[in-house]
């Protein structure tokens, strides 16, 4: 993966704001209640009045311009429908814990919401529109009530509501979709022959749901509470969200060309078996996975030496596997900017170019990086002042200091968009 490759598609670009697609429509206002005339529609385009209120329709959906917090420009194919497949109804039914029962515009009424409101909290979560169909049910309304609850008690702000809801959407989607394609999918193959998947998947997720979903909130509850004890030790407001951090990328060298080499199931056993050891290795150091791309993983820490140590642990882990590539690794240290789980920023930018001119299993820090491990003591102010103080302890007879770590300077280059950058080359110090 190239750089500018990884960074068009993970988001490490100085915004991370979603965008819809340029040059289409707002997607028109659903119907009112089934068997309802619809009001007239507003041709688009319309001027709005001078000095009035942003447009919106007689249904809650928000006018072409105007709304305070735009929903994704898209048009709305109001022909989707929900399965109609009895085993797909089954399985909803057990996992929802309820029947369909009411419409989109239905369920927003119920819960006291706009129309233009519940639009965007389930577009945020990322819930396909299926125009008027019949498709939703009373944990959907509750949903709608407690966030625009949150909103009107003053708890959240609109956006932040919002946020919620697409954070939440994006992290249970992933999740789910691992645990079907990796997880159920092997558990539900036939234990007989001529028994079909179908025989055996419902009872397997009867028996599985509540403990999955016990487990699924202790830790969620547990992350929690590390999250809310990183905030609770932020020094100030400001802290909370601009942090200095050491950021850091880890990359598997030639991926590319792998990728046309190996059949897909080993590849995909390589991916997995590579992300695995670099989630064990980042959360058992102290460090926070912030991604995994693939042939790539984004980790942070508060404090310089668990990053080189996470750094060096990679390495030394994966070269010792043969079917492993060789592995780069880069960090930055400085100022992040944090948002909805994710990093961004100059400095995460640095470590991502760091990383693309890494040698092979090799870690190429910066000068910011390099500065934070002499303050705190992880290596030598310089290699010759360690020297001398090694000679006098060893003279005197006392133990030497002794250090971590080990830095070497490499030659100042030129890096895109960052101007010229002073890279170090991190080694472990020999005992």
């Amino acid at each position: 993966m190239t750089v500018d490759d990884a960074n068009a598609g993970d988001g490490r670009s100085e915004s991370h704001a979603p965008r819809g697609p340029r040059g289409s429509r707002e997607p028109e206002g659903p119907p009112g209640p089934e068997g309802a005339p619809e009001g007239p529609e507003e041709p688009d385009g319309a001027p709005e009045p001078s000095g009035s209120a942003p447009s919106a329709r007689a249904d809650g959906a928000p006018g072409a311009e105007g709304s305070a917090y735009p929903t994704p420009h898209h048009a709305v194919d109001h022909t989707v429908e929900p399965t109609d497949d009895p085993l797909a109804i089954r399985l909803e039914q057990l996992i929802l814990g309820a029947d369909r029962r009411y419409t989109p515009f239905q369920a927003a009424r119920t819960a006291g919401v706009s129309m233009e409101l519940a639009s965007r909290f389930w577009r945020a979560m990322g819930f396909a529109d299926i125009g008027q169909a019949k498709a939703l049910t009373e944990a959907d309304v509750l949903a709608l009530r407690r966030l625009a609850g949150l909103v009107e008690a003053g708890l959240l702000s609109e956006p932040m509501a919002v946020q919620v809801a697409r954070s939440t959407g994006q992290t249970t989607a992933r999740l789910a979709e691992w645990q079907i394609d990796s997880f159920l999918e092997g558990l539900t193959e036939p234990p007989e022959p001529g028994m079909t998947r179908a025989e055996v998947t419902y009872p397997l997720v009867e028996l599985l749901l509540p403990e999955l979903e016990e487990f699924l909130i202790y830790v969620w509850r547990r992350q929690l509470a590390a999250a809310t004890g990183r905030v609770a030790q932020a020094a100030d407001d400001e802290e909370m969200v601009d942090r200095r951090l050491a950021v850091a990328f880890a990359d598997l060298v030639g991926f590319t060309r792998l990728t046309r080499r190996l059949e897909e199931e080993e590849l995909g056993e390589l991916v997995e078996a590579f992300e695995t050891t670099c989630a064990d290795l980042v959360a058992a150091h102290g460090g926070r996975l912030i991604k995994t791309l693939g042939d790539e993983v984004l980790y942070a820490a508060d404090d310089a030496g668990i990053a080189a140590e996470i750094a060096l642990r990679l390495i030394e882990t994966l070269s010792q596997d043969e079917t492993m590539p060789a592995l780069r690794v880069g960090i930055a240290f400085g100022t992040v900017t944090t948002r909805m789980g994710d990093v961004f920023g100059t400095t995460v930018n640095l470590a991502s170019r760091l990383t693309s001119i890494a040698p092979k299993d090799a870690v190429l820090v910066d000068s910011a990086f390099a500065e934070e491990l002499t303050r705190t003591g992880e290596v030598p102010v310089s290699e010759a002042k360690a020297a001398e103080e090694a000679a006098l302890a060893e003279k005197e007879g006392r133990a030497p200091e002794t250090y971590r770590f080990a830095l070497q300077p490499m030659w100042q280059r030129s890096v895109r968009g960052l101007g010229v950058v002073e890279p170090w080359l991190l080694n472990r110090r020999p005992t």
